[in-house]
């Protein structure tokens, strides 16, 4: 039997912590779809990511996350008005429930339909609970995947070579 080279044995140590940041990956992933953080519409924009752009999904959740803290600061303002434009505050609600739902943000999702309605009660006091009930669960998932993303970048910045067989989770 031949000994392990050092070369050989950083390698192996390597691809070891490659498949344990994997494992962690595969399971935080699905404790997010388990505790309703994501939907599928999630995978189903994972799905669109491939070779020719491998930041897809980690750019649409950027984006997503830059036009949320807009709104939020919108939504903050108009609630604060002496007269509040219900109408104006459903559509921002509305637009919020719509770009949480295009990238799989479930939970956000829920309590941005239950905004509206209140929205269409013009109940500022509910409307006022459901806004921080909307920037909490909007924070919890902001933290979730931009942790989802760390792992990945880990995952990626683990392997020794380009040409090495791990595959980025993001694209499976």
């Amino acid at each position: 039997m031949r000994p392990v080279s050092e070369k050989g044995a950083k390698e192996k140590a390597t691809m070891d912590a490659v498949a344990q940041l994997q494992r962690q990956l595969v399971d935080y992933t699905a404790s997010l779809f388990h505790e309703g953080y994501l939907d599928d519409q999630f995978n189903q924009l994972r799905q669109l990511q491939d070779e020719s752009n491998p930041d897809f999904v980690v750019e649409v959740v950027t984006l997503y996350f830059e036009d949320s803290e807009r709104l939020l600061n919108e939504l903050t303002k108009a609630l604060q008005q002496q007269s509040i434009d219900f109408k104006k505050v459903d559509a921002q609600v509305h637009q919020f429930k719509g770009s949480s739902s295009s990238i799989g943000a479930q939970r956000v999702q829920k309590v941005c339909i239950a905004f509206r309605n209140c929205c269409e009660e013009q109940n500022i006091e509910g409307c006022n609970i459901f806004l921080q009930q909307v920037k909490h669960e909007y924070t919890l998932v902001k933290s979730k995947l931009e942790t989802l993303f760390k792992l990945d970048q880990q995952i990626l910045a683990a392997r020794v070579d380009p040409g090495s067989h791990v595959i980025r989770f993001l694209q499976a």
